[in-house]
């Protein structure tokens, strides 16, 4: 691959930029776009190598390692995936120790013996040439899924701990997201191993699956941990009712006994908006968003957005800029390169990094 330039990060993280700069308008200024890499095919997450080289998942099951020097390349090794509608291969995790244990972590659909398909949690070991996946097997997997291709999640963040949590969707099936017999629409907690921590609040419950540490939820795609080391999710709502929520340890969410959003139909959902017991959110979008990708900001390139949330938009192609206690909505940060915005993540060097599944591409803002 050609390179029209290459830049230096922070520190020592290269990577070769293959288009000319763009720009959008935000709060803070102008943001400098540059392509990192184009001609993805409905690509899903992207995880940083302490190298500078970044994975990106596509939901076809491929993996693309991007080099320092802009060289894009297949990497081998990806498991059965079930690439049926919203389901494929979705999130990726790099954990902290990857430069020592060279272990991902990766969500997915995974097709289930009984028939449909759920969601699973898979690690491998990427070799030391990054072309190759070593060890791919499944970890954990939601106990029963269902037929159809929506709401699987799905979510990695690596705890302060070093436990893993797990965004699950209730892959359409509303009531079991108050089951607390299933996975279906909740926040796991599991080990790296994929065994179940014994400090998880369901742990020794007659009929409760034991991973669960929060339910209640419809579709969560946005997770990531505050400066606190707390969990915040994004989450689809239905017709209105998306959410920001700031997770507890064996907290309801609420779904779908209570919304702000309405059925498709336009019928109302379940009991109204609130119900004694039940978590309100911190943030809600009416109409809805389409949340996908949540980023904390810790404030390294642009001071006055330290701790502030950004929420991708499938739906109207932007990037959602919320802060304060409460939550509130600042501004939206628009253009091509937002276009389906699926993904979002600060780099090392406190750039933020944008994917774009309506455009196939990743690109990075900077001052």
């Amino acid at each position: 691959m050609h390179c029209l330039r290459t830049l230096l990060f922070v520190p020592a993280f290269l990577l070769c930029l293959t288009a000319p700069l763009a720009a959008l308008d935000s709060s803070a200024g102008r943001l400098t776009v540059e392509t990192v890499v184009s001609g993805l095919k409905s690509p899903w997450a992207f995880g940083f190598l302490p190298d500078g080289a970044v994975l990106i998942t596509e939901k076809s099951g491929r993996l693309w390692h991007v080099g320092p020097d802009g060289e894009r390349r297949a990497v081998d090794g990806v498991g059965p995936v079930d690439v049926n509608g919203q389901g494929g291969l979705l999130d990726i995790l790099v954990p902290r120790d990857f430069a020592q244990s060279r272990q991902l972590f990766f969500t997915q659909a995974l097709a289930q013996p009984a028939g449909g398909s759920g969601t699973a949690v898979a690690t491998a070991r990427l070799s030391a040439d990054a072309r190759q996946l070593t060890d791919w097997r499944v970890i954990f997997e939601m106990t029963e899924g269902s037929r159809g291709g929506q709401h699987f999640g799905s979510r990695l963040v690596e705890a302060r701990d070093g436990t893993l949590f797990v965004t699950m969707g209730e892959r359409g099936d509303r009531p079991s997201a108050q089951d607390l017999g299933r996975e279906n629409g909740s926040v796991l907690r599991i080990a790296r191993d994929g065994s179940v921590p014994r400090d998880n609040p369901f742990v020794g419950k007659p009929g409760a699956r034991p991973a669960i540490w929060s339910y209640g939820h419809r579709n969560p795609q946005g997770a990531a941990l505050d400066r606190r080391g707390q969990l915040w999710v994004s989450e689809h709502g239905a017709k209105g009712g998306d959410e920001v929520n700031l997770i507890r340890k064996g907290a309801n969410f609420g779904w779908p006994v209570i919304s702000y959003g309405r059925h498709y139909s336009g019928l109302k959902i379940g009991e109204g908006t609130t119900k004694p017991g039940i978590e309100q959110p911190a943030f809600y979008w009416d109409p809805s968003i389409a949340p996908s990708g949540l980023m904390i900001y810790s404030g390294r390139l642009w001071p006055e957005w330290a701790g502030h949330f950004f929420v991708g938009s499938l739906k109207f192609g932007h990037v959602a800029r919320l802060s304060g206690e409460p939550l509130a909505l600042r501004e939206r940060i628009k253009g091509p390169e937002t276009a389906r915005t699926r993904d979002i993540r600060e780099a090392p060097d406190g750039t933020i990094w944008v994917l774009s599944a309506g455009q196939g591409a990743l690109y990075r803002l900077s001052p």
